[in-house]
């Protein structure tokens, strides 16, 4: 397996020359990506979201393509349409922007529900249904959706079966003023996005994916995962808990996260430093509790200490 975590800190190291003192944040998009799923990006502009998407997309050598969401912005626009050629008289498809590799969804929240819903399928599925047919779309396949936290005129919010679809929320916040002060350096004459070269390629990608299933899981450990979900479903606090979809993605994140850092098992702590950035958009607070400053990432933590942390024998 220490071939593999080498590959990973490769990649994060790749990613470094562009996003600085966010190690964190990297790893977590790396085991996001690498365990097959969505990550929603949530905070202020210009904290280095795309950027952080792009360095992903050039490190590991696959497509790149940004959606730019307004509310005129159409499902054609992002999935693809037909178009008539009048040379051979029949209709060409012309794909959309999701037939990349990694695709940046900027500010998913302006754009309509409708529009968001042609993302449902794609994300959901790897395929996209255009004029009644069914195109598989490339793989990997991984969508980086931002949205503003502060800004919310002009905007449709999310609906809770389409955050669901994301396996991970993250937010990347301001540079501490060392790192900002290197950030100013790097700039200095044009910005390191420009001269940042490929560590991998897409099928080295899939090869990490694939190893990361084989990652073995105790059974006690499995059912550490699960109590946490439980403990969702009929909290106080709660009108929704965490669905079935949020305990694979967090087993399986689990599973990635244990082939970044080298092991071929899965250990208790894999659980506890991922199901707040996993478990807490899934579920949905009661009024009087948000009103009373509860947040979902504060109660996955008191749950997290609540439950009893199993022992597992290592290796």
């Amino acid at each position: 397996m220490k071939e593999y975590q080498q590959i990973c800190d490769k990649i994060i190291t790749n990613i470094e020359q562009v996003i600085v003192g966010k190690r964190m944040v990297i790893e977590n998009t790396l085991i996001c990506f690498i365990a097959g799923g969505h990550l929603l990006l949530e905070d202020v502009p210009g904290v280095g979201k795309t950027i952080l998407a792009r360095s992903l997309a050039v490190s590991s050598g696959s497509d790149f393509r940004r959606i730019q969401c307004t509310p005129d912005l159409l499902p054609k626009d992002v999935t693809g349409f037909s178009i008539y050629d009048q040379k051979t008289g029949d209709f060409r498809f012309r794909p959309g922007p999701v037939f990349s590799q990694v695709i940046l969804v900027d500010e998913i929240n302006r754009a309509t529900p409708r529009t968001q819903s042609g993302l449902l399928e794609c994300m959901a599925e790897g395929q996209a249904t255009i004029d009644g047919v069914t195109r598989r779309l490339p793989t990997p396949f991984f969508v980086l959706a931002t949205q503003n936290p502060i800004e919310f005129d002009g905007t449709f919010p999310l609906p809770e079966a389409q955050l669901d679809r994301f396996m991970m929320k993250l937010s990347i916040g301001y540079p501490t003023p060392t790192d900002e002060v290197e950030i100013l350096n790097q700039v200095k004459t044009e910005h390191p996005i420009q001269t940042l070269e490929s560590v991998i390629n897409p099928a080295e990608i899939l090869k990490l994916s694939q190893l990361a299933r084989q990652v073995f899981v105790d059974p006690e450990v499995s059912k550490y995962l699960v109590e946490i979900v439980t403990r969702t479903r009929d909290h106080s606090d709660l009108v929704l808990g965490v669905s079935p979809r949020g305990s694979i993605d967090l087993y399986h994140c689990a599973q990635a996260r244990a082939l970044l850092l080298g092991r071929d098992y899965v250990i208790p702590e894999d659980i506890k430093e991922l199901a707040p950035i996993i478990l807490s958009h899934r579920i949905k607070m009661r009024s009087e509790s948000r009103l009373r400053g509860r947040s979902g990432t504060n109660l996955i933590k008191d749950i997290l200490e609540q439950v009893e942390v199993p022992v597992v024998r290592e290796g």
